[in-house]
């Protein structure tokens, strides 16, 4: 399977581009968000790259970041959606903002994404909210100091995770706090980021 590709780019368009690697070019789908971060044709480009195996074909879709490929991932993982619409969703909605619509339930801005119906939008809420928890758990457990007082750290990983997800720090730390306040201190991370996407939903 190919993970990375890096050549030149000799050839783009809004949804696919073409990468000289020693003399091949390999033909990758993009999403938008991705096209728009494209250098000019003839300079060096490297994509993080998900290999689809069809029975009659292999395509390649690219990414800028590991964050839009495991986003894309996952949603390939839901019923319906294929890597051709996992590739329009994230031309209509960058990954952070689509994993903090599905954290925090937010059907009205699922739903606004073109491709995505009702439907759709409560399965991959069901199908997905978990799994991308976890990776906002992942990425915050680095920051975690070991000598730190428990709740402490539970609200610093929560405000690491949000900030991952794009929001102002100022913003985040507002709302954790508020959770905090509401639940009298005591609160699992799960259950804090849980809680503090919803209310920044709103």
């Amino acid at each position: 399977m190919i993970a990375n590709i890096k050549g030149i780019l000799i050839q783009k368009s809004v949804n696919s581009i073409v990468i000289d690697v020693q003399g091949i070019g390999y033909h990758v789908f993009v999403p938008l968000s991705t096209f728009y971060e494209l250098p000019d044709i003839g300079l060096p480009v490297s994509l993080k790259i998900y290999t689809h195996v069809k029975e009659d074909a292999i395509h390649l879709f690219g990414f800028r970041t590991s964050e839009e490929k495991d986003v894309f991932q996952l949603m390939i993982s839901v019923a319906g959606i294929g890597p051709r619409l996992a590739t329009n969703i994230l031309s209509g909605i960058s990954a952070p903002e689509l994993a903090r619509a599905v954290c925090a339930e937010d059907l009205k801005k699922l739903v606004s994404i073109p491709g995505i119906g009702k439907k759709m939008a409560d399965r991959m809420i069901f199908e997905l909210k978990d799994k991308l928890l976890k990776i906002l758990l992942v990425e915050a457990e680095p920051l975690s100091g070991a000598g730190e007082d428990s709740s402490e750290r539970v609200k610093e990983d929560a405000l690491s995770a949000l900030v991952n997800l794009g929001y102002k720090n100022s913003v985040a730390k507002d709302v954790v706090e508020k959770v905090i306040e509401e639940s009298d201190g005591d609160v699992a991370l799960e259950s804090l980021l849980k809680k503090a996407l919803k209310m920044l939903a709103k």
